[in-house]
């Protein structure tokens, strides 16, 4: 359960979460890992003090801590989150998903963006103030639409992206844009990336995406009109594939991209990443 405010003194027995930069402290072998106990962290001379309180898992107080060098000690490793997916118990893994965000924006707003002045901690909620001009600054979250495009009852949209490797596809994406509901920015994504107009724009599901802090906001349509030309800067391909038919690589089960696929072909679908 997320939470602001610590018990009075942070129990040793809490769950640590020990980031150097955007990479977790565990303890792991090939298909399991966990958090380093607290004892080992004290060894690093870690600043518990300037620990992030996040809530509590199972009755147990979880926090967020930087570590003070990129060095892991005898027995643990520094990884990041795409690669401890699965690996990592899943409420952990979420956590350590909040966990990175908040000490990514603890970093980078410990001076005012607008004054200049060092910042503190704001009484009462998760936010950076400024004690000279006032100014309240939160957590950054930066919304995104993706969306599966589905053309009749047997085809649905994929599309190579020009950062994707090759040979991999996805369903499409974007960020939304200042004064944009979720539905407009889902008909101008498709519509700037593939030339496509779309209906029946319905909401599926959303998923915290830690990378660096993004909130993935799913959706569904159907295809109404147009001829597929993709984006000449982002897209480098996109084509209709049958729901049936020999699919490419696609989104491994970590994202929502995969979960919306899945929803319309069948899990266990095509190569993942």
């Amino acid at each position: 359960m997320p939470a602001l405010h610590p018990p009075d003194e942070p129990p040793r027995a809490a769950l640590w979460f020990a980031f150097s930069g955007d990479r977790l402290l565990v303890r792991s072998s090939h298909d399991q890992a966990e958090v380093v106990e607290y004892a080992d962290l004290a060894k690093l001379d870690v600043g518990f003090d300037e620990g992030h309180y996040l809530g509590r898992l199972d009755d147990v107080d979880c926090y967020a801590v930087e570590l003070p060098s990129a060095e892991a000690p005898d027995g643990a490793a520094l990884e990041g989150l795409r690669a401890l997916y699965g690996r990592l118990p899943d409420e952990q893994y979420s956590i350590a998903g909040r966990a990175v965000q908040i000490l990514l924006w603890d970093k980078t707003h410990r001076f005012c963006g607008r004054c200049g002045q060092p910042t503190v901690n704001a009484p009462g909620e998760r936010a950076k103030l400024c004690p000279q001009c006032g100014l309240l600054s939160f957590p950054r979250l930066s919304p995104a639409v993706i969306m599966l495009i589905r053309r009749g009852d047997e085809e649905f949209l994929l599309a190579r992206n020009r950062a994707f490797a090759e040979g991999f596809y996805s369903v499409l994406a974007g960020f939304v844009e200042p004064g944009e509901s979720l539905e407009e920015a889902v008909a101008r994504e498709v519509r700037e990336e593939v030339n496509l107009e779309i209906r029946d724009i319905r909401y599926f599901g959303s998923q915290p995406w830690p990378f660096p802090h993004s909130l993935m906001i799913g959706f569904t349509a159907s295809y109404v009109s147009g001829e597929i030309r993709p984006q000449a800067d982002e897209i480098v391909e996109a084509n209709w594939y049958s729901r049936r038919g020999e699919l490419p690589r696609l989104p491994g089960k970590l994202s929502i991209a995969r979960r919306l696929i899945d929803s319309f072909v069948g899990p266990a679908t095509g190569d993942t990443e």
